[in-house]
């Protein structure tokens, strides 16, 4: 039996789910509303304040899908009640960000400036020049949009020049030896 599946998902005050026909969820918050389309396979049930998701049988697939569903359910409940952020840092002479209105401007080097508008529930803080924080209610959609600036200018092994997450360790390559 699934350890993670198991586990019932505790649905803290302020926080409305409402389950639909074909188990489409809706979870509304303090923060704002997700909604998703669970495999009709789930038995998912709420009880008072708490949320389980049950499988109908041991079958392969049923096995996949039971942790991944109360997964995807507790993210939801957490997005809107706390929300998600990754922090990325930027490493390079002359590397810069900035937030015009509501779209984030990148110096990386390049000729050219890089823009990226705030969309879907994704918002952009700026503390300094060098950290770029991502905030929003979708964890996939956060993670995604970190992902998208990561990928502008990946770190370099050589140098540690580029844009990483906060907590990523860059493997460092030694140059050319010389003689």
């Amino acid at each position: 039996m699934s350890r993670i599946g198991r586990k019932p998902i505790t649905v803290p005050a302020g926080v409305d789910i409402t389950i639909g026909a074909d188990n489409l969820v809706t979870v509304k918050g303090p923060k704002g509303t997700l909604t998703q389309q669970f495999h009709q396979n789930m038995l998912i049930s709420k009880e008072g304040d708490t949320l389980t998701v049950v499988r109908p049988d041991d079958e392969k697939q049923n096995r996949a899908l039971h942790g991944l569903t109360r997964s995807l359910l507790n993210n939801m409940v957490v997005g809107v009640t706390e929300g998600y952020s990754k922090t990325l840092e930027i490493v390079g002479v002359g590397y810069r960000a900035a937030k015009e209105g509501k779209s984030l401007k990148l110096g990386l080097g390049y000729s050219h400036g890089i823009t990226i508008d705030e969309e879907g529930g994704i918002t952009y803080e700026v503390p300094n020049q060098n950290t770029i924080i991502v905030h929003g209610i979708d964890k996939e959609a956060v993670g995604q949009a970190a992902a998208i600036i990561r990928s502008k200018r990946p770190p370099e092994p050589y140098l540690g020049k580029g844009v990483k997450y906060a907590d990523e360790r860059i493997r460092r390559k030694a140059g050319k030896a010389g003689k």
